[in-house]
């Protein structure tokens, strides 16, 4: 017997938060060093440069800098995508005229993934944005785009949005991040749940019986497809919002051919090494936590 929809609404959330924060503390370093080479392509020989330079400056507190915005970010991120997700999978079975409750096929989940990252970007924008000025802030003061002389807290990064922008300031990079979201998601659980259905074929089994591995690599696997895909919107998307505390705001279609013609179109992959290695153990972790979570919940309940 199904629970009732708010309950599963509520479980929904919950494994979400709990995958979200899984993700982040696995992954974090290697974003931090994702942010700043997408930042400050030409400061950096690459991954091993950046990630070294940064512990030597920073120390480990460097590497993760910018965690509690990102867990914020990512709890807040994941609890609204897989409480959507559950939902928009009901928008599917309706616009499909799929019975309710009926199994999706993974075309139609990842559909489902796509739709539910709209809401999502609602509301990892405004928490991305102070995670990637807290990442970026070291590079910034270097370059002299900003003057430092305080230290960096997200309170003061807070503090300075709103002074500046006001509360919508929180947003600037929203369109790309939609942008990126939209294409993102369906490669992410399209990915999965492919990526799963394959193992579960081979080994025999359903999907929820494939094992820990297979389905930290499914988790690792749709999260490389999403970065292969939208690796160049991101990148963009930092650069607006790091940028736009200097108080020269372009839109996204200005800083993309911006981009291109001053750099280059491989500058908008600068970054990626360290974020496909992330991939795996964050996004693995990720699935990992949310898929036992809400089965340990939905168990609970059921029993």
């Amino acid at each position: 017997m199904a629970p009732h929809p708010v309950v599963q609404a509520i479980i929904d959330s919950a494994a979400g938060a709990a995958g979200g924060t899984a993700c982040v503390l696995s992954g974090q370093p290697f974003d931090t060093t994702k942010v700043k080479m997408q930042t400050f392509p030409t400061m950096y020989r690459g991954f091993i440069h950046c990630f070294t330079s940064t512990f030597r400056q920073e120390g480990l507190r460097g590497l993760y800098k910018g965690s509690t915005p990102a867990l914020i970010a990512n709890i807040s991120e994941n609890t609204v995508l897989f409480l959507s997700y559950g939902r928009c999978q009901d928008v599917v079975r309706f616009v499909c005229n799929v019975d309710k409750g009926a199994e999706l096929s993974d075309l139609q989940k990842a559909s489902s993934g796509s739709l539910a990252s709209i809401f999502s970007a609602m509301a990892i924008c405004p928490t991305e944005l102070v995670k990637c000025r807290l990442q970026a802030m070291l590079e910034m003061e270097a370059a002299g785009k900003i003057t430092g002389g305080q230290k960096s807290t997200v309170w003061t990064v807070v503090k300075e949005v709103m002074k500046t922008n006001g509360p919508l300031g929180f947003y600037q990079g929203l369109s790309s991040t939609i942008v990126r979201e939209i294409p993102g998601y369906f490669c992410f659980f399209g990915a999965y749940e492919l990526c799963r259905s394959t193992f579960a074929q081979y080994m025999g089994t359903d999907k929820d019986g494939i094992g820990i591995l297979p389905l930290m690599f499914s988790g690792g696997f749709g999260g490389a497809c999403l970065w292969l895909v939208v690796y160049p919107i991101d990148c963009v998307k930092t650069r607006i919002q790091v940028y736009s505390q200097t108080g020269k705001q372009k839109g996204f279609l200005k800083t993309f051919l911006g981009v291109i013609r001053t750099e280059g179109f491989t500058a908008l992959y600068s970054g990626l090494t360290p974020t496909m290695i992330r991939t795996f153990p964050a996004n693995g972790a990720l699935f990992l936590a949310y898929e036992f979570s809400r089965k340990f919940m939905m168990d609970t309940v059921g029993g």
